[in-house]
């Protein structure tokens, strides 16, 4: 159990990642990860069936997110549509473009096909290990994980990743240094859709299928990733950013796990997850915009009695 959420929750993470670069670094509002997502399961299965390498099947799929990214950039820019309108016609007409990677087939399955997974639990059982295989499974994602965060905290450190940050906070003052500012733009679009589609051919490859479907509802999932870890984690410095956004993910997976596994206690069922998701969102919303804190002080404090001091360090300052 605690490796199958580890896994989710550090692949899924991947797609957070990308989500933090547009709607966090960037400030744009890209919707195209919904159509990405499942286009990095869709090429994955493509080359599988043809015998490509799963590694560079890997590759092809982080190619394919860059592309996808590129036409939403070009839509924003050259036809000057809102980013959010933008990213909903490049999703919506991903799903075509994927039926059409996968042959018009809605759903390929890798039962028969080698990928890294199977490779790695063949060689777990081949070496009679005494954990299981899913253990190694989180082992090599974690690797994976682990040098995108070192790659992209290098990244948000050059003078192009802090510049970057400034063109979401602040986009007229990078204009004013003379900044090409749409070509920056479109290269953060481009490699968030790209750790996207990555994490589509991950997910893909773990779960045994590629489907066209799977992409759905995954831009809300990854922000609702984004604000748990947010709330869990308060941070300026980017390396932190970058590890509570794989917290959050990895909570937020724990949270659906739990959901589906023992929401019939309160009459829950699977139908359900979506709506648990819009109120965690929610609920991120609230504590993100008001003081929790000064709320439970002044609202739960026990009320003080007539001649009682209304707090402890009032009557620690009576009694000396």
């Amino acid at each position: 159990m605690l490796a199958s959420i580890l896994i989710e929750g550090l692949i899924y993470g991947i797609m957070v990642l990308g989500l933090f670069m547009t709607f966090r670094v960037l400030n744009f509002c890209d919707m195209t990860v919904d159509g990405s997502f499942p286009m990095g399961g869709c090429v994955l299965a493509a080359c599988l069936t043809h015998g490509i390498a799963p590694s560079v099947a890997l590759l092809l799929a982080f190619g394919a997110g860059i592309c996808a990214g590129l036409v939403t950039t070009l839509v924003y820019t050259k036809l000057r549509v809102p980013d959010l309108l933008a990213g909903i016609l490049v999703m919506t007409m991903l799903y075509s473009i994927n039926l059409r990677i996968m042959s018009n087939h809605a759903n390929v399955s890798f039962l028969k096909i080698p990928t890294i997974f199977s490779k790695i639990i063949s060689a777990v059982q081949k070496a009679q290990a005494s954990f299981s295989p899913d253990w190694a499974i989180a082992a090599y994602v974690f690797a994976v994980v682990l040098v995108l965060c070192l790659l992209l905290n290098l990244f948000y450190n050059t003078d192009f990743g802090l510049t970057m940050g400034a063109l979401g906070a602040n986009e007229q003052m990078v204009v004013s240094q003379g900044v090409n500012v749409k070509f920056m733009r479109g290269v953060g679009i481009c490699f968030g859709n790209a750790l996207a589609s990555l994490s589509g051919a991950l997910f893909a490859m773990y779960s045994g299928f590629a489907d066209v479907g799977s992409g759905t509802g995954v831009v809300v999932s990854g922000l609702a990733s984004l604000m748990l870890g947010e709330f869990v984690l308060r941070s300026n410095r980017i390396s932190l950013q970058l590890l509570r956004v794989l917290i959050g993910s990895i909570i937020y997976r724990a949270l659906m796990f739990l959901g589906r596994r023992y929401g019939y206690v309160i009459g829950m069922n699977s139908n359900d997850l979506k709506l648990i998701t819009g109120l965690l969102i929610i609920l991120c919303l609230i504590i993100s915009k008001y003081d929790i804190a000064k709320f439970l002080r002044e609202h739960l404090a026990r009320p003080a009695k007539d001649g009682e001091p209304k707090n402890a360090a009032a009557a620690g300052g009576q009694n000396a």
